[in-house]
């Protein structure tokens, strides 16, 4: 099936990904040569696991990392949400077999920091929207990020839109060796596993995502108060 019946498949999904993100996913999956390793950390209700799923050629290996434990479950959602995220996960597994890709999908539940040894070799893409806060996040980008083969892609949700994790592509990325920044769709960044050409170029065009995280910021304080309703793109 093709990116737009995959688009009308995941009208009624919920999460925060948007049409121009799920393009990316799409576009990165599909360019993968068998055999090649997805691994997504966080996958809430599948939204994003089934553009992956659907994009991926046959033979590439697609694991999807999330506990459902209900911690971290999404926005002011960081503990005692166990009975939603139960939930959660049966209809995560209702999504991926509706969709038809239910047996392409090895669903890890577990935290995405216990989980490495569930996972074998080099990653080809990687897609992290899992905890938003610094420390896991940060985690996530050094760690998993650290299995990314070289030339692979790392692709982040709530970059330069959460706090925490544009606190930790500050620490982890903004002056790497390792990453090259390659642009955004929203808050989808995309990071190239290669050294940059400039380090001082790349922190830069990095650095230049700040005023759009600002506004971010005040949209959000603005929301949170009820000022505004919550209705922006991410």
């Amino acid at each position: 099936m093709g990116f737009d019946a995959t688009l009308r498949d995941i009208a009624d999904v919920n999460g925060w990904l948007s049409d121009e993100q799920a393009l990316r996913l799409w576009a990165r999956a599909h360019a993968l040569t068998p055999p090649a390793r997805i691994v997504e950390i966080g996958s809430f209700q599948g939204r994003s696991t089934i553009v992956l799923a659907r994009s991926a050629p046959e033979g590439v290996e697609i694991v999807a990392i999330d506990p459902h434990a209900g911690n971290d479950r999404g926005p002011q959602e960081i503990e005692g949400f166990a009975e939603e995220a139960a939930n959660d996960n049966l209809v995560f597994e209702a999504n991926l077999t509706k969709a038809g890709v239910r047996d392409r999908v090895r669903h890890v539940r577990k935290m995405s920091h216990d989980a490495h040894g569930d996972v074998h070799g080099a990653i080809d893409l990687l897609y992290i929207d899992g905890a938003h806060r610094f420390r896991p996040a940060k985690d996530d980008i050094v760690q998993w990020g650290s299995r990314v083969r070289a030339g692979g892609t790392m692709l982040i949700h709530d970059s330069f839109s959460s706090i925490g994790v544009t606190a930790a592509i500050g620490a982890s990325l903004l002056t790497s060796s390792d990453w090259t920044y390659l642009g955004r769709s929203g808050s989808l960044t995309e990071y190239r596993r290669a050294a940059p050409t400039s380090l001082a170029a790349n922190a830069v065009k990095q650095a230049a995502q700040l005023p759009w995280f600002a506004k971010n910021v005040v949209l959000k304080g603005l929301i949170a108060s009820k000022v505004l309703k919550r209705d922006w793109p991410y």
